[in-house]
């Protein structure tokens, strides 16, 4: 009977307003809307799903506990953080919002997935080897019911980093350090790294430092995957759109000092949908900051940097965005399977690609030379001019080498001391930092994800003591400087 009546009371709408062609379209056209409308009311009729009017499927929830700013490993590692140590399942909502979910300008996919100890500071070091436990145990920590188990690919060939006379006292202090923090390192000589490695051509070098353990390189894409499955499986909530505005209160004090300060508090984030004008506010009660080369404009949108020169309120995040060239190479005369991952003592450096005789390699540009980061276009003058010299005076096979491919990515890159930015700041008391790592994130993101997962859930660092990499470095101007950076 509802029925009847209400198709009868729609036949007799259409027939009072006298719609038909001659109102400017066809009739096969509104007979056609006539369709759609009766679909509507079908939809809404008992026993009948409701198909609503408009679909916001694609829209981020209105309320959640914890917003991340940023889908790529550091910030999906914090997701798989939050919710591994959360009290009680289901406790903590979280948010991830990733402007491109292809990944394809992603830091994280466009690296070379390296991972070692080789840092010049205790932190780095046992960041690395917090994570290299993760990524040996990956299936312990990332299955899901009925997903296929994840293969990294991981690569035990180790680091050799090469040292010039005039560097080699800081290569021994830093292996010194290297295994106090527990890492299998060992300096080889000129004539030892010749009898191991008799392609390498040790003009210039003094000492060579060589990873015996826990270093190589592995499947970036894996381990993004991997992660973003199972914080899926656990709740995690994916949007894609991007940041725009951050909306905060804020409250005047005075310190100790009597000195005034500005504390702010983030309410909500609102997130513009991709390919559109729609944006959605977000109300939330963390915002995490990890969104690598583009962090520091999310803090720029909290009013991170915005009070005078000189002061906490005036201090900038000083992360911007740096491209990095990868050159992949042919060389059939090229160094075999047993080949670690080389640092020259020019900063070039590559690896092996496959079992093919292929290579990946490349070297960070001089301040003078920082290429334009507006796009992702590679230099390829670059490497002939500055990467094929050092490349065939240390491996002379490599004289006969052919680039097959190339491409570009981009560094975190922290301009203070090219180190991570982990935990709160300190005027904006709700937003966390999980960047600025310069080149090395993607293999310290198992243990940065959880150093800022304890910040939020308990306060304080449990499991590594990250303090030195907190934000008010910058405004003291306590720099901590990693000397191995590549």
């Amino acid at each position: 009977m509802l029925r009847q009546v209400l198709c009868r009371g729609l036949c007799q709408t259409l027939s009072h307003q006298g719609l038909s062609s001659r109102r400017g379209g066809s009739t096969l056209d509104w007979n056609g809307k006539v369709s759609e409308i009766k679909k509507k009311i079908q939809s809404a009729l008992p026993g009948r799903a409701w198909d609503p009017l408009y679909d916001t499927s694609h829209l981020p929830p209105e309320h959640t506990d914890v917003v991340i700013v940023g889908g790529g490993v550091l910030g999906l590692s914090v997701a798989y953080w939050l919710k591994k140590l959360e009290k009680q399942r289901g406790a903590i909502r979280v948010l991830v919002v990733e402007r491109d979910c292809t990944y394809s300008q992603a830091s994280t996919t466009l690296s070379v997935g390296g991972i070692r100890q080789q840092f010049s500071l205790p932190e780095n070091i046992q960041l690395s080897l917090f994570s290299v436990n993760f990524l040996r145990n990956i299936n312990e920590y990332l299955a899901v019911v009925d997903g296929p188990p994840l293969n990294l690919q991981f690569n035990p060939s180790g680091y050799l980093f090469l040292a010039s006379e005039a560097d080699a006292a800081i290569m021994e202090s830093g292996v010194k350090v290297q295994r106090q923090e527990g890492a299998k390192v060992c300096l080889m000589s000129p004539e030892q790294l010749r009898n191991k490695f008799p392609w390498i051509n040790t003009e210039g070098v003094a000492l060579a430092s060589y990873g015996l353990e826990g270093e190589g390189w592995f499947d970036p894409w894996c381990l993004l995957l991997g992660l973003r499955r199972k914080v899926q499986s656990m709740g995690v909530l994916f949007c894609q759109g991007e940041v725009t505005r951050v909306i905060y209160s804020a409250n005047c004090m005075e310190n100790i000092g009597g000195e005034e300060v500005i504390l702010k508090r983030i309410h909500e984030v609102h997130v513009k949908m991709d390919h559109s004008l729609e944006y959605q506010p977000v109300e939330c009660a963390i915002v995490i900051n990890a969104a690598g080369a583009w962090s520091g404009q999310i803090a720029e949108l909290a009013g991170i940097g915005d009070g005078a020169p000189g002061t906490l309120q005036g201090t900038k995040l000083p992360v911007e965005p740096r491209k990095r060239y990868v050159y992949q190479w042919h060389c059939p005369q090229g160094p075999g399977l047993e080949t670690p991952l080389i640092a020259d003592t020019s900063g070039a450096y590559f690896r092996r690609e496959g079992l093919g005789n292929n290579y990946i390699g490349g070297c960070s540009p001089s301040e003078e030379e920082e290429p334009d980061p507006e796009n992702l276009k590679v230099d390829h003058a670059f490497f002939q001019e500055k990467v094929w010299p050092h490349l065939t005076q240390r491996i002379p096979a490599f004289g006969t080498l052919k680039v097959r491919s190339s491409w570009a990515g981009y560094y975190d890159y922290n301009t203070f001391d090219q180190n991570g930015v982990v935990g709160p700041h300190p005027l904006v008391v709700n937003m966390y930092f999980a960047t600025g790592f310069s080149g090395h994130g993607l293999q310290q993101a198992p243990a940065v994800g959880r150093a800022v997962a304890e910040m939020v859930l308990e306060g304080s660092f449990q499991t590594i003591n990250l303090s030195a990499f907190l934000f008010s470095r910058f405004y003291l101007g306590e720099k901590v400087p990693e000397a191995n950076i590549i």
